[in-house]
């Protein structure tokens, strides 16, 4: 692998990649981007993608190669775009041998259908163990920070572990959260804003996006069209005359009219990103429903999760938010995005309508 580094003049300024929060989190990327990342000149051991800086990431892939030491594993991990090896450093606990403890008989430690401390410590140790020991094919999570030695690039893994995936639900919520990823956050360039508390540093964009959303929260609407809301944005659009020099011809740009329709159009689509609102059916009338208020979505929601949480497949820990989704396009409307539908399952929680037995599992009381 080729050792890139970055170009002093574009990279910017150590003291400022606090300001990212990209730079304190464990970034999804695919394999192929980690190790195409270009080195910082400033600090070793920092890389830039699209001018984030980055340090530690969190990767899950399928082992394709494997080499165990005394006190490490080494575990090649295949994401579909590439393949990283992974330094994964063995605590003590799992050096330790594991031996069989006698069940049964007059134990000093604990009586008959007593708790058994010597038991349980061995049992939390085959556990550990089972997890951390991985064969070729299975599949692994690693966690931890970017590493290049001798032209390599690997992950040295803070956390790491065998990941029970029998009907690939945990590699498909992946495969679909981690494009969100990249296209909300990692794929637009990091940009400083020095002054951001100043009216100037915010962007038309981003004003016409929060007026937008205060409107709507403050008037509880509903539904709505393009239209309704566009005259509250006519502030924003600037009405200064283009001027030529005298040896220049005047150089026509769009008008205000088309100003306001692009920048209404990229606001309204920030807030579908967001789940703020959606579209139930897309047609050429645009009907823009606010998700916090449209009663039919909430209802629909809550009547999925009571309904299958009878099923015995989910009757233990209720409805994963995938399940959900999935049923919601199906029954209600196909242009119900996750997004939307997380703040609904927030909401239905606030109420106490629904509980969240586990990570992303639901149920009703």
């Amino acid at each position: 692998m080729q050792a890139d580094t970055m170009d002093p003049a574009e990279e910017p300024p150590s003291m400022l990649w606090g300001l990212d929060p990209i730079f304190s989190a464990f970034a999804r990327l695919y394999v192929k981007d980690i190790l195409q990342m270009t080195e910082s000149t400033q600090v070793p051991g920092i890389y830039f993608y699209n001018l984030h800086p980055i340090y530690k990431v969190d990767v899950l892939g399928t082992v394709v190669y494997k080499r165990e030491r005394e006190d490490f594993f080494c575990y090649g991990v295949d994401d579909g775009t590439g393949v990283i090896n992974c330094l994964c450093w063995k605590t003590d606990l799992m050096k330790e041998e594991v031996h069989p403890t006698t069940s049964g008989g007059k134990h000093s430690d604990g009586a008959r259908g007593g708790f058994n401390p010597v038991a349980e410590l061995d049992k939390l140790r085959q556990a550990q163990q089972s997890r951390c020991h991985l064969e070729i094919g299975e599949l692994l999570r690693v966690r931890g920070p970017v590493k290049t030695s001798r032209q390599q690039r690997e992950i040295m893994a803070s956390t790491f572990y065998k990941v029970n995936d029998p009907v690939m639900a945990v590699q498909i919520a992946w495969m679909m959260e981690v494009p969100q990823l990249y296209r909300l956050c990692y794929d637009k360039p990091f940009q400083l804003q020095l002054n951001e508390t100043s009216d100037s540093a915010i962007s038309p964009l981003n004003k016409a996006t929060n007026i937008l959303r205060d409107f709507l929260k403050q008037k509880s609407v509903t539904s709505f069209r393009p239209y309704d809301v566009q005259d509250l944005l006519q502030p924003l659009i600037s009405h200064q005359p283009q001027t030529a020099s005298a040896d220049q011809e005047p150089v026509a740009g769009p008008s205000a009219c088309q100003q306001l329709r692009q920048l209404l159009k990229e606001a309204l689509q920030i807030l579908q990103d967001n789940g703020t609102v959606y579209r139930k059916v897309k047609s050429q009338d645009e009907v823009y429903r606010v998700t916090a208020h449209d009663k039919d979505l909430l209802i629909a929601v809550k009547d999925i999760i009571r309904e299958d949480s009878k099923r015995e497949k989910y009757a233990e820990k209720g409805c994963h938010i995938m399940h959900v989704l999935s049923a919601v396009r199906q029954r209600y409307s196909l242009n119900v995005s996750k997004a939307a539908l997380e703040l609904v399952l927030k909401s239905l929680e606030c109420n106490s309508d629904i509980v969240s037995t586990s990570d992303n599992y639901y149920t009703v009381f």
